[in-house]
């Protein structure tokens, strides 16, 4: 897997992995991160879609006010929606999940992958 990390710098603990999962997705983080920047660092850039136009939407800010990364966080009984990815702190086997989804970042991912070559 291609890491999007910088190889220092910042408040995170490169020595320690925390795994978690992104609409089913594994994925590895380190403690320190937030949902977002774990997500970026793994090539993640897709975390929703325009509510009007369905247009795809990525992490704009690194703060409070992100607009667009907004998740599901937790399972069964415990899940807490409209999450900002930027204040969650990342923790060991965290389950995330794009809001009303169904499939459609997974459709438009792999679009831009086939662009692209």
């Amino acid at each position: 897997m291609t890491s999007f990390r910088l190889s220092s710098g910042g408040r995170i603990e490169r020595a320690t992995t925390l795994g978690f999962t992104f609409d089913g997705r594994p994925l590895e983080g380190h403690p320190g991160d937030t949902l977002a920047s774990a997500l970026l660092a793994n090539g993640v850039q897709l975390v929703g879609r325009s509510f009007k136009y369905h247009r795809p939407r990525g992490i704009l800010t690194a703060g409070a006010a992100e607009p667009n990364a907004l998740v599901t966080t937790g399972s069964g009984g415990r899940t807490e929606p409209n999450t900002r990815a930027t204040m969650i702190e990342l923790y060991e086997q965290q389950v995330a999940e794009t809001r009303r989804m169904n499939g459609f970042l997974e459709r438009i991912a792999t679009a831009l992958e086939k662009r692209e070559k």
